[in-house]
């Protein structure tokens, strides 16, 4: 399991955008606040919005059928909490957990989007970020499952078959 940057929120996500980009995107930006060990989305459900975590954790989690829920990555300050708003079908790919009080800042998916189809240059930049993320994210669930279904004993050569 890996985590992501800690750290103020002015570092991760945000850091990497161009002052420019991340003024009109912050824009949108709306404060709100989960307790611990409160669900912000399940596996499947639509994906109509994303944070930038500003403190506090959350774990996201993979469904494994006959085990349940597998935490795969926790996301902390300064970390992208969803990229499935990005891309159809815009359903969330994994679950998110809160495991402590978490401060973010909250984005609608619609308005970002248009703010990038009429801003190129903020719409690449924020795409770049994002495809990072999903590139991390599938990292750290691959890394996880293995440790679930690799046999015990037995050791990854780092080569495919």
């Amino acid at each position: 399991m890996t985590a992501q940057p800690g750290g103020p929120a002015g570092e991760g996500v945000l850091a990497a955008l161009p002052a420019e980009h991340r003024g009109r995107l912050m824009a949108l930006a709306r404060d709100t606040a989960f307790p611990g060990a409160t669900r912000i989305f399940e596996e499947g459900e639509e994906a109509d919005r994303f944070w930038i975590i500003r403190s506090g954790t959350v774990a996201l989690d993979v469904h494994v059928p006959g085990r349940g829920p597998a935490v795969v990555e926790t996301v902390g300050a300064g970390g992208l909490l969803g990229w499935s708003w990005l891309c159809p079908p815009r359903l969330w790919h994994l679950g998110a957990e809160t495991r402590e009080p978490v401060r973010a800042w909250e984005f609608e998916a619609a308005p970002v989007r248009d703010l990038c189809a009429h801003n190129p240059a903020l719409g690449l930049a924020l795409v770049t970020v994002v495809a990072e993320t999903i590139g991390d994210r599938l990292r750290a669930t691959r890394t996880r499952l293995l440790d679930l279904y690799e046999p015990r004993g037995a050791e990854r050569s780092g080569t495919g078959p």
